[in-house]
């Protein structure tokens, strides 16, 4: 198994903006996470959380201390006047997986196909680097536009681009149309964190509906399982969320399952399964 989603965190390095000046919902993970904290001991993939080079190096530095971290999805600035020299500098680095924007933090929904620098997406795909998209349901459109304008640019739509409780019209239309390029796959992670304190107290039935749409736009050989550690816990323990996803996925044959729990993410990202 591969948990293709997690994060680590040192709050004392201070550009966690979003962990530091969030609601009380935060607090029971305002604090640090390093890898002796992660549950488990299975091979992961560190995903940035703050949006600057200095994270992205303190999460290369922990990889290259550990066995366990396979790759690391980094931050750069792409709209920044030297950002292709900063992605190439950075991807000089094998442990360097990808790069994620934080796209559900920026207002403008069109920052991604109107701002970010077409030499700097080249020098991604240049390197071989995934494109992890943080997205929600408002992106899917304009997520749809930049696929098809950068061809040659693996891509990830992280946590399924965040459903949420309530009809699903734009999210199901929009998922439906990402799902129909081959090149792009899509995150079971976060999933728990998005439902209602209602769905919470029993989430199989929702999230049933969830991958039977996942399963049938994506397949399962484009899905990837992620724990989304240490935000998962607000809603369940990593365990629980491993235990609801071997549930969810129990109908499925073993090698069906072997790559959503690992084989997928292995291969995306060019790691050791």
């Amino acid at each position: 198994m591969l948990d293709a989603h997690c994060h680590f965190w040192s709050l004392g390095r201070g550009d966690y903006g979003w962990l530091e000046t969030g609601g009380p919902g935060l607090d029971p993970i305002r604090r640090d996470f390093g890898l002796a904290d992660y549950p488990g001991g299975r091979p992961v993939i560190a995903v940035q959380a703050a949006p600057s080079v200095a994270e992205t190096r303190f999460l290369l530095d922990l990889a290259r201390g550990s066995d366990s971290i396979r790759g690391v999805v980094g931050w750069v600035d792409l709209a920044a006047a030297g950002a292709a020299d900063a992605v190439r500098d950075l991807a000089a680095d094998p442990l360097l997986r990808g790069l994620r924007p934080m796209l559900q933090d920026i207002a403008d929904t069109d920052w991604l196909v109107n701002v970010a620098r077409p030499e700097a997406l080249a020098a991604m795909a240049g390197a071989g680097l995934v494109f992890d998209a943080l997205v929600t349901e408002r992106h899917l459109p304009m997520l749809a536009r930049f696929a098809g304008a950068n061809p040659d640019l693996a891509i990830v739509i992280d946590h399924a681009a965040k459903p949420q409780p309530g009809p699903r019209d734009g999210w199901r239309a929009g998922m439906r149309t990402l799902a129909r390029d081959p090149r792009i796959h899509c995150k079971l992670s976060g999933l728990l964190t998005e439902l209602s304190p209602e769905e919470r107290r029993d989430p199989l039935p929702a999230l049933q509906a969830t991958l039977a749409d996942l399963l049938d736009w994506f397949g399962p050989d484009r899905l990837i399982w992620g724990s989304d550690w240490p935000v998962v816990t607000l809603a369940a323990p990593l365990i629980d969320w491993l235990a609801l996803s071997e549930d969810l996925t129990a109908g499925l044959s073993a090698p069906e399952r072997a790559a959503i729990f690992g084989g997928n993410a292995a291969r995306v990202y060019g790691v050791a399964p």
